[in-house]
């Protein structure tokens, strides 16, 4: 019986398994997607401490010093069941009983259902434009969204290919003023704005994107790979087996504590309602260190 599970091997999970160490509780961190969104963020200028590092860098310092400590297990597999109590049974079949479970899992890209998309996943369509972008060298691609994500990739993928469209429902980026002064400067990006895709075109692999608005005189822009940014859905399929209560944004509710609606099960990060659903590196650690602390509480015998 461990002291607490966390699930999730993000950000603000590693934080509250070092918290979690730290307070001499029996920790066990689970996961079978390594680094969470972390992995995608090219570059993280925003942390404090570090000017300049990469998501994936990050993210193993984050792993290095969690498993540092003889109190924290780590075990690659992903949880398919939680029932209270809590027992966690994997997809192998193995169980893992805790006194608390910490939910961090994250949240999944949000996908857009338009015709082709999935036809062509993996063939030119892709869900992280700072991932891949390094496939489409001289090429021309399309990012689709206009938040830090999209702006960003759009940023890190003009660095790479010969032109990049940036697809925008909307006339102005929700980004950061940091990445939108970032697109200005290239002057291989192309904004297309006000304008939703509506089918990605293809043979064996992607040709074009079809666009409700004419850019150009055409509605169609002629890519060879289609980057789609357009925000992500909180991972709650977990926590809500055990009936945890939901924001009217699809969000774990939790209060200034990191407690869920049901007794001994906290959430941090991406997946959870805290830090007025600012999605950073800095709110998730916030919000893990905070769960690992009403764990420790909670174990004490406390709220």
């Amino acid at each position: 019986m461990k002291d607490v599970a966390i699930i999730g091997l993000g950000c603000a999970g590693y934080t509250a398994a070092i918290y979690s160490a730290r307070y001499k509780l029996d920790t066990v961190i689970i996961g079978d997607v390594e680094g969470g969104m972390g992995m995608s963020a090219a570059e993280v200028g925003n942390w404090p401490g570090e000017i300049e590092i990469k998501g994936p860098d990050l993210m193993q310092k984050y792993k290095d010093h969690a498993l540092s400590f003889d109190n924290v297990e780590l075990v690659s597999g992903r949880v398919e069941k939680v029932e209270e109590g809590f027992k966690l049974t994997m997809q192998n079949g193995d169980v893992i009983e805790a006194k608390t479970v910490v939910f961090a899992t994250g949240s999944n890209k949000r996908h857009l259902g338009i015709p082709g998309e999935e036809e062509f996943s993996g063939k030119g369509v892709t869900y992280c434009a700072t991932c891949d972008a390094f496939f489409y060298r001289d090429k021309t691609v399309a990012v689709l969204g206009g938040g830090d994500s999209a702006v960003e990739g759009a940023a890190i993928a003009a660095q790479v290919a010969k032109k990049v469209y940036l697809v925008h429902r909307r006339d102005e980026f929700r980004a950061e003023p940091f990445w939108i002064d970032k697109v200005n400067e290239k002057d291989n990006i192309e904004f297309v704005l006000n304008t939703n895709a509506v089918e990605v075109l293809g043979e064996q692999k992607v040709t074009g994107l079809k666009i409700d608005t004419p850019h150009n005189g055409s509605d169609t822009l002629e890519v060879d790979g289609v980057f789609i940014e357009v925000g992500s859905i909180p991972a709650v399929d977990l926590p809500q087996q055990l009936g945890c209560e939901l924001d009217d944004r699809g969000h774990l509710r939790v209060d200034e504590g990191m407690r869920t609606s049901v007794n001994g099960a906290f959430a941090a990060g991406d997946v959870s309602s805290g830090s007025n659903h600012f999605a950073q590196f800095a709110t998730a650690a916030g919000e893990g260190s905070i769960a690992a602390n009403s764990v420790f509480s909670y174990i004490q015998g406390g709220n």
